[in-house]
């Protein structure tokens, strides 16, 4: 599929997705969440994408909704951003439930949705100068794109909620501390960064890392005893991949094992 406002290319088993919008800071239009979900799509059903890699083209990652298109649709603003959140909730949904890792590299401002996109990874690296920001605040908006989902869990209601009703921007060193991001990168190295992170992963056990994706996001609205038998049933079906019989035998000779997916 072409696409116009993201570039789309797999290498080395990573589906590497650039939002391109670089003039408008990589805002979410309707063109863009079209052509996210498709790609997230994409990339899902592919059996040779083993890793998928979002970053922003530019000095942005993403600044959130394409506000001027709010004011453009007027009285229909409403109908406006439910069809532009249907697209980009339903990349989100894919991109959480996909058995493949999905690791978010944030080159600069990330707010609003785009706060929201970087903290679906499950893994996410910045750079020195990125910066986040809820920003929903200062248009009158409650938050969407999975924020008020993912950020009570990783930072705590307290500071979720501080985050929205201030429009506190965290550095990137903070966004760090406050365990938003996984690591921190001096900006010209992130692209390098990124690339290599992503491959390590495409290179790794894919149906493990898809089951423990899932066992760690249900793992908070489940009892002890069902997350135990989830877990029991989930290491009981990786000892039938291909990848396990051969890691086994790899440990027990003495040697590194190579993954292949399957």
């Amino acid at each position: 599929m072409a696409y116009e406002t993201i570039g789309f290319e797999v290498t080395d088993g990573v589906a590497t997705i650039t939002l391109n919008r670089p003039r408008a800071y990589n805002a979410l239009n309707l063109a863009l969440a079209r052509e996210l979900f498709a790609a997230v799509l994409e990339a899902d059903e592919d059996a040779a994408v083993r890793c998928v890699a979002i970053t922003g083209a530019g000095t942005a990652f993403c600044a959130g909704g394409d506000v001027k298109e709010f004011a453009a649709a007027g009285p229909r603003a409403a109908l406006y951003i439910k069809e532009l959140t249907t697209y980009l909730h339903g990349a989100v949904s894919r991109l959480c439930r996909a058995a493949k890792p999905v690791v978010m590299g944030i080159n600069g401002v990330a707010a609003g949705g785009g706060m929201g996109l970087a903290l679906a990874g499950d893994l996410v690296v910045a750079a020195t100068s990125a910066r986040f920001t809820m920003a929903y605040a200062g248009i009158a908006a409650s938050p969407d794109v999975s924020s008020t989902y993912f950020l009570p869990r990783l930072v705590g209601l307290r500071r979720a909620t501080e985050l929205h009703f201030t429009n506190r921007v965290l550095s990137a060193a903070e966004a760090l501390e406050w365990g938003l991001v996984t690591r921190v990168h001096p900006d010209a190295e992130l692209a390098g960064a990124l690339t290599a992170l992503a491959r390590e992963l495409a290179a790794g056990p894919t149906l493990a890392f898809g089951r423990a994706k899932r066992l760690f996001q249900d793992s908070t609205g489940e009892t002890l005893e069902t997350q135990m038998e989830l877990e029991a049933q989930a290491i009981a079906a990786s000892a039938h991949t291909e990848d396990f019989a051969h890691a086994v035998q790899a440990f027990v000779a003495k040697r590194a094992a190579t993954f292949h997916g399957r």
